[in-house]
């Protein structure tokens, strides 16, 4: 091979060394955290995606629970004031309000800061990011604003061993949980494990008991466990009347009452998400708008 040709090839691999580095994805700038109080956790990028419309509701409208929801508040104006506070696990029946509650918490204790207070952030982390939240906690631990990390529907499956990031990363790990960051994930488990991934570790381990102590051990990373269960007719007509009230949709109370349950009774449930999709379609025949 002449050198002509050795140089036409070395030109070639130096154009084609260009193209590629011209697609690789570049690295992302540093998120400017006072833009906005809530952020999606990008695990690929390493960036913390700022969120400036938040999907929430008011925490006046979460009704039926208000003896968890006062705990969690409690629990998080501590946290926001830089006292001791713990990871919580909201866990039950589904359409409940877990995750609303969580935003609606942030939102309210930052609506009631000073100006001069130090602004609570809430990132949400995804459930299939969960192996990454070591790397997320070592980004955030330096930072001057506290956070609250959440995962929306926590669990876990069968041969799925990213619960134990979560563990360490919670408290097991040599650093510990830092101090301006605290944990919340909603879940419909109790211990986050199908029941049969533990009565599999019971029957297959040399000690069963240690296999099965090492799975149920993650809820207990959660200092606080925060039950929602099914409501009651009540609970749900109350749901109900809490948003016609806050919207102004105009209709009779019995008319209501007898239409909510009818719509509960098709749906075959009572809850929260019942309620606000009923009102959803009752607005929607109305030919009123939910403002």
């Amino acid at each position: 091979m002449d050198d002509r040709l050795l140089q036409q090839l070395g030109d070639k691999l130096d154009k084609l060394t260009e193209a590629v580095i011209r697609l690789r994805p570049q690295k992302e700038q540093a998120t400017d955290l006072s833009t906005a109080d809530c952020f999606v956790w990008d695990a690929d990028r390493g960036y913390l995606q700022p969120v400036i419309e938040v999907n929430r509701v008011d925490i006046g409208l979460i009704r039926g629970v208000d003896r968890v929801r006062d705990i969690l508040i409690g629990n998080t104006e501590r946290f926001a004031a830089g006292l001791p506070a713990n990871n919580v696990l909201l866990w039950g029946a589904r359409g409940m309000g877990k995750s609303s509650l969580v935003k609606a918490v942030n939102a309210a204790i930052n609506d009631k800061s000073n100006a001069s207070d130090i602004r609570l952030k809430l990132v949400e982390i995804h459930r299939e990011d969960i192996a990454t939240l070591p790397a997320l906690m070592s980004l955030l631990k330096t930072e001057l604003f506290r956070f609250i990390l959440f995962c929306d529907d926590l669990s876990f499956d069968n041969d799925d061993t990213s619960y134990k990031s979560l563990k360490a990363a919670l408290e097991g790990g040599v650093e510990g949980r830092p101090a301006n960051v605290i944990f919340y994930a909603t879940s419909n488990r109790r211990h986050l494990l199908p029941r049969d991934m533990i009565e599999n570790e019971r029957s297959t381990a040399i000690n069963p008991s240690e296999a099965v102590e090492e799975k149920v051990s993650l809820s207990d990373r959660f200092g606080l466990w925060l039950g929602f269960h099914k409501c009651s007719q009540d609970d749900y007509l109350d749901m109900v009347r809490g948003y016609v009230e806050h919207f102004r949709l105009k209709i009779d109370d019995e008319e209501l009452k007898r239409d909510a349950l009818e719509w509960a009774t098709t749906r075959g449930a009572r809850s929260g998400r019942v309620a606000w999709q009923y009102v959803q379609d009752l607005a929607g025949r109305l030919g009123q708008h939910l403002k």
